[in-house]
């Protein structure tokens, strides 16, 4: 009985220290290659080569054994009712293995975008229109690669194969009772297409979506991401940006006009506001990019001269400093030198006529 068992087991035993053999052998050549292309690479750090190096290394890791497993699986000597599960188990785990790799090569690639195409510096306009674009479809390929995965190993099974044959000639009433279902992902995913096409965002946009203003930070398949100035995220579904209007103050150039409205007195002097204007924004190049220096009375109201002093920045952030520390100044400007030129309500008295003998009240008895 004892010997029956054993003649059993080794067939098995035998199976599994080659599978584990042929594994473990896998992972060595895994880990010296990529051991030798690290070093290879570690004096590019950041550099497409590493990109490549980093993001491949793990679903390689992966796919090396299965498909030593697949090839040995072959030759052990074990029951076909045995092998064929084992090997479709790891067909299936190889499908998800390459489409893995797909995605992080994805990844390589939109790396080397970053690298050549670079957002942090001044004039980052076409940086930032090629990275929306690359950003936008690598997301939209992923969800592609998903779907053909999940198809390609569900079509690995016979019986889901016959059962899709049998389902054929109902699969438009299908198809439409699915696209109903999923009408606002499938709008979402046409919204994304149109975004990188089209680019009514784009990454780093300055906007403002909803009375609040913030930038793109992240656009994704289905929804876009803006990091509002107080440093919130507002979410908004992606088709928002194809379906609404809203504002993109950096959709053709970064650089921007300021404005700063004062409220003063009729009796204001204006040549003189207008050149402690000029002297500000001269004293403030870090902010003012030299282009314009506007002071104009745009409005005459019943008690008030509304003043619009109009300046010209780099972009959005520099714009509001710019504001700001024009309106601080010229405030100080005013209350210093011409105080009674600051708004106030007149009031005149004139004099009251004396009450007659005939309008005087009695005397107290």
């Amino acid at each position: 009985m004892l010997e029956h068992v054993w003649e059993v087991l080794i067939p098995w035993l035998i199976s599994a220290g080659i599978l584990a053999a042929v594994v473990a052998a896998m992972l060595l050549v895994h880990s010296l290659a990529y051991r030798l292309l690290a070093d290879l690479v570690s004096h590019t750090s950041g550099s497409l080569d590493d990109s490549f190096v980093r993001r491949s290394r793990k679903p390689v890791k992966l796919i090396l054994p299965l498909l030593a497993a697949i090839v040995t699986l072959g030759t052990l000597p074990l029951p076909h009712s045995v092998v064929g599960p084992l090997r479709h188990i790891a067909g299936l785990a190889l499908i998800g293995a390459s489409a893995w790799l797909a995605i992080s090569l994805l990844g390589v690639i939109d790396d080397a975008v970053e690298l050549k195409f670079r957002i942090d510096v001044k004039d980052n306009l076409t940086a930032r229109r090629v990275q929306t674009q690359v950003k936008v479809l690598q997301r939209i390929v992923t969800v592609v690669i998903v779907i053909v995965t999940v198809s390609i190993g569900l079509m690995t099974f016979p019986e889901i194969r016959q059962v899709g044959t049998s389902l054929l000639a109902s699969a438009g009433l299908a198809g439409l009772i699915v696209g109903l279902a999923a009408r606002s992902t499938l709008e979402n995913l046409l919204a994304g297409v149109q975004v990188a096409l089209t680019e009514p965002i784009r990454i780093d946009d300055v906007v403002i979506v909803e009375g609040e203003w913030g930038r793109i930070e992240e656009i994704r398949t289905s929804y876009v991401v803006v990091r509002i100035w107080d440093l919130r995220r507002l979410v908004v579904p992606i088709s928002y940006f194809i379906q609404h209007p809203f504002q993109n103050w950096t959709r053709t150039s970064a650089d921007l006009m300021g404005t700063v409205f004062l409220y003063v007195d009729y009796t204001v002097p204006i040549d003189p506001v207008r050149e402690e204007l000029k002297r500000i924004l001269e004293a403030s190049r870090d902010l003012w990019d030299g282009k314009v220096c506007v002071l104009q009375v745009t409005d005459s109201k019943e008690r008030t001269l509304e003043l619009r002093a109009l300046m010209s920045s780099a972009d959005s952030g520099a714009a509001w400093d710019l504001r700001c520390r024009v309106r601080e100044k010229l405030v100080e400007f005013l209350q210093k030198n011409y105080p009674d030129s600051l708004p106030r309500v007149r009031a005149e008295i004139r004099d009251v006529p004396a009450l007659g003998p005939a309008r005087m009240a009695p005397s107290a008895s």
